[in-house]
């Protein structure tokens, strides 16, 4: 397949709003891989989630201002254009910044004025055609003419769409049911929607709910197989080299093959957890500060996947295999005054708030639905930083005013801006920060690649005409950077709009 192909569908994805007009396009586009490699599939879909497939290649924004004249004519593959990137992805040591340099130049007098545009978003995270990956996964299933739910599901247990694609395409929904549960894969998460009161939350659910402690940790599954275990952050990176006293734990559990989801957490000597930072700066490293594992799901148990069982059973499970020192704390109940008093306790005790579950539901990556959802007292949102502005006064200098950005279909939209809860050391930290992401400026504001997703805490929102997505913020302030979160983990602006 050409590139040019890639890039006119990716244009004509941007174009619309329609949720149903995108899968249209992404559909007809996948189609015409139906006998293509496995190599060029994974490629395509990659692109048009708008993702190169190397995690790093030593190119930035800084690398591409400067390019050759543009083609006259399309020539350029998919394939031609991944293996570019891969030998740029391999280069190292002495010289290699020269022979990356050279790579680029030959790469993109390659390609046609629009190729080279689309191609600087691709490399820069700028690529704005709304085609998340679970527009893709629609594309997928509306190619190979195969269930969306089996897609997804594939595509949880497999870690990624691009993984299940072949099969997506080329084998149809028998393909894509060999995707099983395997102990040593780490799979998707689940994850939380949100509400404001816990009184809310158990209206979405009917009968008795579970409500567990929500902790201000590091999000992980452990995979024990024998006496090897595996750990993985939410986002699937390893982490069994840096927690060897949480590897000890999983190993001495009475199982002989598990996987379980649970958080990390950092706990003081008085028994209450630790800033997220003391969490997040040892998980970095393997020594320092102690940390300790709390499970709160079981998937498999011995021979037995549980994804599929109702949460009350996959509890009951995890139960009989973890301590209960290392348990998320948990209430069972129907009764929403008891329930309210469970969450008070569990913000007096230090944590975040609770998640309310619904004890019938199987475990699903995806889309957030009302089977897990999060309530936390003061209300945050996970944005991501779109551009940030030079401060003023004692700021001078440095980075201060950042630009937020929610989460939609076509990329992020804008909501706000806010230089509250920073300290010095954030300043200074922010500022080293958005200049590597930096991709242009304009006056005093610095425009960033919508990488760094942050947590904010609001008292509200508001309806603006300011603001392309018709809702600002209500006293916006910073509490922390959340590295440990990709921007395709935050907030939605519908579930934002919501709250008005």
């Amino acid at each position: 397949m050409q590139l040019a192909d890639v890039v006119t569908t990716s244009d004509e994805v941007g174009a619309t709003r329609s949720r149903k007009a995108k899968t249209v396009a992404l559909g007809a586009l996948l189609s015409r891989l139906t006998d293509a490699e496995p190599d060029e599939i994974a490629t395509v879909v990659s692109y048009l989630a708008g993702s190169l497939r190397q995690r790093r290649t030593g190119l930035g924004w800084r690398s591409l201002q400067t390019l050759p004249d543009p083609a006259s004519s399309a020539s350029l593959s998919v394939l031609e254009t991944h293996e570019a990137f891969e030998r740029m992805a391999a280069l190292s040591g002495p010289g290699s910044q020269q022979a990356r340099a050279d790579a680029t130049t030959e790469l993109f007098a390659r390609a046609t004025a629009e190729e080279q545009r689309w191609l600087r978003g691709l490399v820069t995270g700028e690529v704005r055609q709304g085609a998340l990956d679970s527009l893709v996964q629609e594309g997928l299933a509306a190619a190979g003419g195969v269930p969306l739910a089996a897609v997804r599901r594939a595509a949880m247990m497999a870690g990624s769409s691009v993984a299940v694609a072949t099969a997506a395409l080329t084998g149809g929904e028998p393909a894509l049911a060999e995707f099983v549960l395997e102990v040593g894969r780490p799979i998707q998460p689940m994850l939380a929607s949100s509400a404001p009161t816990v009184a809310e939350a158990m209206v979405k659910i009917d009968g008795e709910v579970a409500i567990d402690t929500k902790l201000d940790g590091i999000r992980f599954q452990a995979h024990k197989r024998g006496d090897d275990v595996v750990l993985a952050t939410r986002s699937l990176d390893d982490i069994t080299a840096r927690l060897p006293e949480v590897v000890e734990i999983v190993r001495a559990l009475p199982a002989t093959d598990a996987v379980l989801d649970g958080e990390v957490l950092a706990i003081g000597p008085d028994g209450r957890p630790r800033p997220f930072q003391e969490t997040a700066s040892r998980t970095a490293q393997s020594t320092g500060t102690l940390i300790t594992p709390f499970f709160f799901d079981l998937l498999h148990l011995d021979g037995r996947d549980l994804v599929d069982s109702p949460g009350a059973e996959r509890h009951a499970a995890l139960e009989s295999v973890a301590s209960p020192a290392h348990l998320v704390r948990r209430l069972v109940t129907s009764d929403p005054t008891e329930a309210e008093s469970f969450a008070r306790q569990a913000v007096e005790s230090g944590h975040e708030g609770v998640v309310v579950k619904d004890l019938t539901a199987s475990y699903a990556a995806g889309r957030r639905g009302a089977a897990w959802i999060k309530v936390k007292p003061v209300h945050t949102l996970d944005l991501v930083v779109l551009a940030v502005e030079w401060g003023s006064g004692r700021r001078t200098g440095k980075l201060s005013n950042i630009h937020l950005g929610a989460r939609s279909e076509d990329g992020f939209v804008m909501l706000g801006k806010t230089f509250k809860g920073m300290t010095d050391e954030t300043l200074a930290w922010q500022t080293e920060r958005f200049l590597e992401l930096e991709t242009s400026r304009t006056d005093h504001v610095v425009h960033v690649r919508p990488e760094q997703v942050v947590e904010i805490a609001i008292d509200g929102v508001q309806r603006s005409t300011r603001y392309p997505g018709g809702v600002a913020l209500r006293f916006a302030r910073v509490i922390r950077y959340r590295d440990d979160k990709t921007p395709a983990e935050t907030d939605m602006i519908e579930s934002i709009r919501q709250m008005l």
